[in-house]
């Protein structure tokens, strides 16, 4: 399922990631000869939800769903990935279970960067190592702020104290 990384052919193609596209082809070898590529068939499972996970990933070839087990044990659908795309931030910063269930939905390459290697990379390179972690703060923001709408979105349809009055008003008419 995965394999270390090398060859210097992939700097172009992992400069699809994000992360990748600020570096020179020296940062940008080195934090690939200190990463790992997973190719997934259609189907596997990347991430399980609940699993503890010390690396974050990044798209090079495919696509992949991520979704989360809900409480009655239920998928539910969050989103899809594709390439260029990071997830699994958070292993690279805490020691906690993954929140969702990542899963390739065709053939992919998946770039794997796990913590220890990415802090050796830090050291040797801490001009692009700071580069790399705005990026990654970007993507965990902008993954925060489109929970934040879509919380937002659902509780517009949450009844409030003065829809409730409205509604026994109309059943039972005013009785103030």
């Amino acid at each position: 399922m995965s394999t270390r990384v090398g060859d210097e052919s992939l700097v172009e193609e992992a400069r699809r990631i994000i992360a990748f596209k600020f570096m020179s082809d020296v940062e940008a070898g080195d934090l690939l000869g200190v990463s790992s590529i997973v190719e997934a068939q259609e189907g596997q499972q990347i991430v399980a939800q609940g699993e503890e996970g010390s690396s974050l990933f990044g798209i090079l070839e495919g696509s992949v769903a991520v979704s989360v087990t809900a409480e009655e044990g239920r998928d539910v659908y969050m989103n899809t990935l594709g390439i260029g795309d990071i997830f699994g931030e958070a292993g690279l910063f805490m020691n906690v279970k993954r929140t969702a269930t990542v899963t390739a939905t065709c053939d992919s390459s998946i770039l794997k960067i796990q913590r220890k290697d990415f802090a050796r990379f830090i050291k040797m390179h801490p001009e692009a190592g700071n580069k790399v972690l705005l990026v990654f703060i970007y993507s965990l923001l902008r993954k925060l702020r489109m929970a934040n709408e879509e919380l937002a979105f659902e509780r517009k349809g949450d009844f409030g104290q003065a829809d409730v009055d409205a509604m026994m008003a109309s059943l039972f008419g005013d009785k103030d």
